[in-house]
């Protein structure tokens, strides 16, 4: 309307000069088009010039313009969730944080109003992420685990779960990985490297059996699991026991999923290899090798520490393609290699960050580990997800230090929300914002649909929630600010998304 009147003040050379009936008139018409015509729509948006997830309706006119159209009439896949980890480095921080600061972060994460975390994970046994080594299965030779104990977890882990749920109106599924069994069950009796034993087949299920029942008595539900995190290893840094494609089949096959369904937990997720994309094809050809295997995986989980900036499409679409109707969550990923920037969100946005590869990788494959920023990494990667048929994505730690730990190895990491204990102060960084603008908007069983884009250089990705509700969020790399006409069932929307900008556009049910 203040175009409108500023327009016909600078025609007519005066305000004065306006009748009230022309203006009316021109309002009423406009109002009109915009019934039959306008979408709603509301616009979140966090960006590197400020904005943290921040409601705008301003929209600049740029020179850059982009045309796009939503098809709900093409389904993909139906969205599981998105979220981060529990990890007793995490839940000890929240417990040396006053109880204002600790609410204010499981609130964030899991209120109403917050980022509504949905899908989550958790470890079994000690990771890198935990004070030190421990397992739930202390005594040797104990085939039968009467021993089983999770007590390590009580003090830090189960709080901080617990306090999470009750936060939670919505809910969150959890799902669970061991990184290693006890070292007495391995073939070289060490936390670090080495194989299960086939004398311990039997008994490494009945661990994941006890586990549930565990967790079950502290009033906390598992969703399911994961085999075993980087079945690789991990350049035997920390906690890690590898299994070939075809010693997990066969272990899941013939152990871990006959055992889930006779001690009643046939309904269990199970979640085959887990780790980076560049070796998928390898593991879901075994893992589906046949009816008979294909039985007991539910789905398959990756990693996203192949690469900071490629998340492997070709890869991710034949996992897809070789197991249609199964899950394909991406279950870790984080700036890695790095000790946060405390307070600074301008780094986040910066091509700064460096990765495990950035000094490690082969020289043939050092491409695919370029310094790349923060806020890109996530933003890129979980759009590209979505957009093959990925259906959950969960961040790694949800709560880190100044130093990227607590980690008893010292692997230092990013997360979202960072603290500094000594002071009770808190960081919420743009990875937090940058999470939530996905799973804040697109709720779990939410339906991916289709969308024509005009700019490759705007990445883009839409989904239908159960509510009816479509959620539009686009990712704008680059240093030009964009125009936006988004169309929808023949109805448009004009908007802008500033240059190194994420957007949520949140579309009423019609």
């Amino acid at each position: 309307e203040d175009g409108i009147r500023d327009g016909i003040v600078r025609l007519v050379g005066s305000e004065m000069c306006i009748r009230d009936s022309v203006y009316s008139l021109l309002i009423m018409a406009m109002s009109c088009n915009n019934t039959e015509n306008q979408l709603q729509a509301d616009v979140f948006e966090t960006s590197a010039k400020g904005n943290q997830l921040t409601k705008i309706s301003d929209f600049p006119v740029h020179e850059a313009k982009v045309n796009l159209k939503l098809m709900p009439e093409q389904t993909f896949q139906t969205i599981s969730g998105f979220g981060g980890a529990f990890t007793e480095s995490s839940a000890y921080l929240l417990n040396k944080l006053s109880k204002a600061n600790r609410d204010t972060i499981l609130k964030a994460y899991f209120a109403k109003d917050g980022a509504r975390y949905s899908l989550t994970r958790t470890h079994m046994n000690s990771c890198d992420f935990s004070l030190t080594n421990y397992s739930y299965t202390p005594v040797e030779g104990d085939k039968n685990l009467e021993h089983f104990t999770i007590e390590e977890d009580k003090d830090d882990l189960i709080p901080m779960i617990k306090e999470a749920m009750a936060i939670s109106e919505d809910g969150f599924k959890i799902f669970a990985s061991p990184w290693t069994a006890a070292p007495w069950m391995k073939d070289n009796k060490k936390w670090v490297g080495g194989k299960l034993l086939p004398e311990y087949y039997d008994t490494w299920a009945l661990f994941f059996s006890k586990y549930l029942d565990a967790y079950k008595s502290e009033g906390i539900d598992i969703w399911g699991f994961t085999v075993e995190n980087e079945p690789h290893g991990n350049g035997n840094n920390w906690e890690s026991m590898h299994f070939s494609p075809k010693e997990m089949t066969d272990f899941v096959q013939f152990h871990l999923g006959p055992k889930l369904e006779a001690d009643g937990y046939g309904d269990k997720i199970i979640l085959g290899y887990d780790q980076n994309r560049a070796g998928l094809k390898e593991w879901v050809d075994e893992m589906y090798r046949d009816e008979a295997s294909s039985k007991y995986f539910h789905g398959t989980a990756i990693h996203w520490y192949e690469s900071t900036y490629d998340y492997f499409p070709e890869a991710l679409q034949y996992a897809h393609k070789k197991a249609p109707d199964k899950y394909l969550i991406e279950t870790e990923g984080c700036v890695d290699s790095q000790v946060p920037v405390w307070k600074d969100d301008a780094w986040y946005w910066k091509k700064e960050a460096t990765d495990w590869g950035w000094d490690w990788a082969s020289e043939e494959e050092k491409y695919l580990h370029p310094k790349y920023a923060p806020v890109n990494r996530y933003a890129r990667d979980i759009i590209g997800c979505l957009n093959n048929w990925v259906d959950g994505w969960v961040d790694w730690n949800m709560v880190l230090d100044r130093q990227g730990g607590p980690n008893w190895f010292e692997n230092w990491c990013v997360a979202p929300v960072i603290v500094d204990p000594d002071a009770d102060d808190v960081y919420f960084t743009p990875i937090f914002y940058t999470m939530a603008h996905f799973s804040k908007y697109i709720r779990p069983d939410a339906k991916i649909i289709g969308l024509e884009n005009s700019d490759k250089d705007l990445m883009a990705t839409a989904a239908i929630n159960p509510d009816g509700t479509t959620t539009v969020v686009l990712f704008n790399e680059g240093k030009t600010p964009k125009s936006i006409n988004l169309t929808l069932n023949e109805k448009s929307v004009q908007f802008a998304i500033d240059a190194q900008a994420i957007q949520t556009i949140v579309i009423p049910t019609i």
